[in-house]
Formats: C-alpha cells, structure tokens, sequence
C-alpha cells in the first residue's frame, strides 16, 4: 500500500531548522550561565558583612553609649557648616557653655562606601571655632561623629549634604 500525500502538505525539516526548540533552550542556558557567573562572584569576592569578633563589637556598643552618657552630662554641643566655596569645615564646640579644651577628632562616614569616610584632627581657638580644609563631598548621608583626643565623650547625628547647609550635634540622653 502506497500512502497518498494531500497536495498542500508541506515537507517536514529537521527540528533545528526551526526556531521554537531554540527558544525553548534559551531560557536553561541562560540560567545556566547565570549560575556559573554567580558562583564566580562568591568565589572572587570578600564577603564584607561577616564580622569575627561580634561579642567584642557588642561590648563597644556599651562603651560608645557611656561617652554620649558623658558629652550629655558636660552639655556638650558642635555645630558646623561646610563651605565648599573655600573647601573648609567651619565649626564651633563648647561644653557647659565654655569652648572645649583640648583637641577634636571629627569623622564623616559615607553612608555606603567606606573608602570616601574622612577624619579630621582639630584643635579649636580659644572661643572653640575651628576651620580645617576638606575636599569637596559627595552627595551623601554622612554620619557625623566629634569627640575628644582623648575618647571620653563623642557627639554624634546625620548630616545629609548639600540639602543642610549646616548641622547642630548635641548630646542625646543615653539612658
């Protein structure tokens, strides 16, 4: 028996002829090499958010809150603006209403990469003033920190710059 062909049946061609199984097989290759590229990624990078010594980093937490606990009790207080004009920090600190003795450590923490982070030694004039060259800043969140030479007391707050052009840090009660 002879089969008998329609006359307007077409001829069927191999399978990768066509462009459906090769759509079809995008979609695993892709995953596949997302996956590779994934497990390179972990393998090439430092995993930067896994701390060694977590106790000991709690315990500074202890520590930090007693130096605010004593910038509170000395009414400590900074205020300080940047002027990117000149490229300087202006500011004041004064404690129970008197300049601050004594030098500062003022510390500008980028809020998302550490390398652009800034500390400034600074030893404020007799009226508690102080101006110190800075290179321009980024648009950021900076975290703010001033404390004494001597680590005893830290004033710290948020500055989000250039949308304040200046900042007031007090103490907050850390009870």
């Amino acid at each position: 028996m002879q089969s008998k062909r329609s006359p307007g049946a077409a001829q069927a061609s191999p399978w990768y002829t066509h462009r459906w199984p090769w759509l079809l097989m995008l979609g695993p290759v892709m995953v596949v090499l997302a996956g590779i590229h994934t497990t390179w990624i972990a393998f090439t990078r430092q995993d930067a958010l896994v701390v060694d010594d977590y106790y000991k980093q709690g315990k500074a937490i202890n520590q930090d809150l007693s130096r605010d606990r004593v910038a509170s009790s000395m009414k400590a207080e900074a205020s300080m603006r940047y002027d990117a004009a000149s490229g300087r920090l202006l500011g004041s600190v004064r404690a129970l209403g008197h300049p601050v003795d004594g030098a500062i450590t003022i510390k500008l923490v980028h809020s998302t990469q550490p390398q652009k982070d800034v500390m400034l030694e600074v030893k404020p004039e007799a009226d508690g003033s102080f101006a110190v060259a800075l290179p321009m800043l980024d648009r950021a969140r900076w975290q703010v920190s001033i404390e004494s030479a001597d680590r005893n007391w830290r004033l710290h707050d948020v500055w989000d710059w250039p949308v304040q052009r200046s900042i007031s840090l007090t103490a907050a009660r850390a009870d």
